[in-house]
């Protein structure tokens, strides 16, 4: 295919997060798409990489395919912001905020948004006697989940004192302030977004005790539906929410926002992901396909949106933008 954008674009991916390898599969499937769709690609894995090295490569736009730490939580958009390289997805602040599960938690309780009861437990002064406190507050089952991780990593469900306790221990090795969540039982749904759209909402099925790492990237019993078996009320309930919930941690660009659904029918936000899993068999590739955009489509849309989002730094404003 000819190029038709002549634009060279880094996809940056891998780095050094507990989600490298899923990072490392989903750059790889954004390179080559870009690739059939026009664009010239250099593919940058930042492991072992220093990201000034960019600024002496005539990259036009970087393309993050980065998850989790360092690639999706406004390091590495901040790096870019300073070498003045337009990027994909949110901005530093967006990509904090919605990467940090609890301040998302915090801002959505602030806005009246649904999201479960929690508590919050800090490494610093946790001591295995608060273990059953935190537990009968928030209703005797629980999630624990890592403040500032994703793809499930370190999450784990407790039902008793001696649970959570090893619970929080484990997920302390991950970070030093942990979010403890009520169980919330009901179906687990994702939507993607697009922009200002709502991608068709996915309804996620595993027979494991909660979508997790295992049900995500290496079960094959794990069933997505698309269309999720909402009416369309509840389809667009669910989708404006979600968009609601996108914009209130300060997203933009694309992502994908998670969402549970109790038993009695009431919608729970989970978290927002800014750099969401790129394979084309990822959730918003699946999304992005009912909806009616093919994985090459697909990826020429989040560079468009880039450049829809991308502001000029102020002082190389033009004459005219300055009158």
């Amino acid at each position: 295919m000819t190029n038709v954008f002549n634009e060279k674009i880094a996809v940056l991916y891998g780095g050094n997060s507990a989600e490298r390898e899923v990072s490392l599969r989903s750059g790889a499937a954004v390179a080559k798409a870009l690739e059939q769709a026009g664009f010239k690609v250099e593919l940058i894995d930042t492991k072992d990489y220093c990201l000034s090295d960019l600024s002496q490569q005539s990259i036009d736009r970087v393309f993050i395919a980065l998850h989790g730490r360092g690639g999706e939580d406004g390091c590495v958009q901040g790096a870019l912001e300073y070498m003045q390289i337009p990027y994909t997805g949110s901005s530093v602040l967006g990509s904090a905020l919605s990467m940090d599960k609890i301040r998302s938690k915090q801002i959505w309780q602030a806005l009246k948004l649904p999201t479960a009861g929690f508590e919050i437990v800090s490494r610093n002064n946790y001591q295995s006697s608060k273990a059953k406190g935190v537990l009968a507050r928030l209703g005797g089952v629980v999630m624990v989940k890592p403040a500032n991780e994703g793809s499930s990593i370190g999450m784990a469900k407790a039902d008793s004192e001696e649970l959570l306790d090893s619970a929080l221990n484990a997920a302390f090795e991950f970070d030093n302030e942990i979010l403890v969540e009520s169980w919330i039982d009901g179906p687990e749904y994702t939507v993607s977004i697009l922009g200002e759209q709502a991608l068709p909402a996915i309804r996620m099925e595993t027979p494991n005790e909660f979508y997790d790492y295992q049900a995500k990237y290496q079960s094959t019993t794990t069933q997505y539906h698309c269309p999720s078996g909402l009416s369309a009320d509840e389809e667009n309930e669910l989708q404006s929410l979600a968009l609601a919930a996108f914009k209130a941690t300060g997203a933009s660009g694309w992502g994908r926002v998670d969402v549970m659904r109790t038993l009695e029918g009431q919608w729970q936000l989970l978290e927002v992901n800014t750099v969401p899993g790129m394979t084309e068999t990822s959730l918003v590739p699946k999304a992005a396909k009912v909806f009616g955009l093919n994985f090459v489509e697909l990826v020429t849309r989040i560079v468009e949106l880039s450049k829809e989002t991308y502001k000029k730094p102020n002082n190389e404003l033009s004459e005219e933008d300055a009158l």
